[in-house]
């Protein structure tokens, strides 16, 4: 399936999808975040620190008086230093550091919501430092054509009950934004991605890839935005 060809079909039922995270667009506003080099901020001391980031993305949303902070789909960004998740298997090669989902920053417990109905294909505690965390994957169809999406950094409690082929309907809370201890020790935030192909991988698929393979991961994850509608809301 051509991504031009899944945009198509996801634009035409744009208007029936139900929100991801509560957002009143007359009232609430959002944050557009910068976690590339660019953003000179984000000292060694800031990320070095879990309590002290999450502080910083906290008076981030408060100084801007915005509800979330979002952004990072196609990003090039230096912060997966901190982890080694994202390094190369062998020395000297390329680590990952471009982004395939957007990120949606605000406070742990945040409800997430289903955009629109699925089953659970799958769902894993990916904890490591630095990743996922508690992980929820969907399969959705729209036209005769599946796709999936994938759920990061939620609370543990939400995937503790769920079993794959499970209904999920539309509008039906499907997690909430995870603590630093279960949240793969990020500030709390959804990380949400499409995914055409699985490549058969469950309970997990990169979140970020490497930049010399970002042709092929971008096309294999549209951006999410086709889903969330939130960029629009961006002043």
């Amino acid at each position: 399936m051509q991504p031009t060809s899944f945009e198509n079909i996801i634009r035409k039922y744009q208007f029936s999808f139900h929100r991801v995270v509560d957002f009143v667009p007359e009232t609430d506003r959002l944050l557009p975040m910068d976690f590339t080099q660019q953003n000179r901020e984000l000292t060694p001391e800031i990320l070095g620190n879990e309590q002290v980031f999450s502080e910083y993305i906290r008076q981030k949303l408060r100084s801007a008086n915005s509800r979330y902070g979002i952004g990072g789909y196609a990003e090039h960004r230096t912060i997966y230093s901190i982890s080694s998740v994202f390094d190369g298997q062998k020395a000297g090669e390329e680590p990952r550091r471009l982004h395939l989902g957007v990120d949606i920053w605000g406070p742990a417990g945040t409800p997430v919501y289903a955009f629109m109905g699925g089953m659970v294909h799958s769902f894993a505690f990916n904890d490591q430092f630095g990743d996922y965390g508690a992980t929820l994957i969907l399969l959705h169809q729209l036209d005769g054509l599946p796709f999936y999406t994938l759920y990061g950094h939620l609370s543990l409690r939400d995937i503790q009950s769920l079993s794959s082929g499970q209904y999920v309907s539309l509008g039906e809370t499907i997690g909430h934004f995870g603590e630093l201890h279960e949240n793969g020790h990020w500030p709390p935030h959804l990380h949400c991605q499409i995914i055409l192909d699985m490549e058969l991988k469950e309970g997990d698929y990169p979140g970020v890839c490497k930049y010399s393979e970002r042709e092929k991961y971008l096309a294999n994850c549209p951006d999410p935005d086709l889903i969330l509608q939130l960029n629009r809301y961006i002043k």
